[in-house]
């Protein structure tokens, strides 16, 4: 059976806190690509559905990764697929990752174009998935975001590859840990994993394997509801990468 990976959590670009022009893709492209066998010329999808979705952005992505080893192609839905045929593009990708924005536009715009379906079908062919914030939220049955405002709120409608709740930014935006907290112990939402700013949890299957961390300090979490409705959270080291 062909091996299924998901990279996902909160780190992408490195480092994250210079301007657009100077971003660069961080070592979470590189354990990716480890993941698909490491090929000489990695083929990268960069999916731009929950944020930007224009050739401004696009111009940005290829700007970052230009003289890097990875042949990446954006992928764009709006205002129109700016490819033929998304599903094969995804098919034919060694990694598909995905950025960060609104969650809930995301998936309301991938289930209008069937790319829902298209990624399950990515993921159960080996292309290995990633994605940072919204791009991590996707892959699992939801947490919270700010998708509908400042207030986070609960997106519980994600591609539920993974069948747990994800926290995201866990460590830097304070609402979401307690929010987190109570959508596990209400039962809303199931077993959760969490990440912290610079942190991405390696799944096998649906299984995790490790956390990777691109920062020191920084940690990923695994939250869940005890039987008397309280929440344990416990700590998972990440691998400095």
């Amino acid at each position: 059976m062909t091996d299924r990976w998901i990279v996902a959590g909160s780190t992408g670009w490195a480092p994250e806190d210079v301007p657009w022009k100077d971003r660069a893709p961080g070592p979470v492209f590189d354990v990716m690509a480890s993941l698909a066998g490491d090929p000489a010329r990695p083929r990268l999808t960069y999916v731009t559905t929950a944020g930007p979705d224009g050739d401004a952005y696009s111009g940005i992505v290829h700007e970052a990764f230009a003289g890097t080893r990875f042949d990446v192609q954006v992928l764009r839905l709006m205002p129109m697929p700016n490819v033929a045929d998304p599903a094969r593009t995804l098919l034919d990708s060694d990694l598909v990752f995905v950025g960060g924005g609104s969650v809930a536009g995301l998936l309301a715009l991938w289930r209008l174009h069937g790319l829902d379906d298209a990624m399950r079908a990515a993921w159960e062919a080996g292309v290995v998935l990633g994605g940072i914030s919204a791009g991590s939220l996707c892959w699992h049955v939801g947490g919270p975001t700010d998708s509908f405002g400042p207030e986070l709120r609960p997106v519980t409608n994600g591609l539920a590859l993974l069948p747990y709740g994800c926290g995201v930014h866990y460590d830097s935006e304070a609402q979401r840990r307690p929010l987190l907290h109570r959508l596990v112990g209400g039962g809303t939402l199931p077993l959760a994993y969490a990440t912290d700013d610079g942190v991405a949890l390696v799944y096998r299957g649906t299984e995790v394997v490790e956390a990777v961390a691109d920062r020191p300090d920084a940690h990923a979490y695994r939250v869940e509801r005890q039987a008397d409705g309280s929440v344990v959270e416990t700590v998972i080291t990440a691998r400095q990468v």
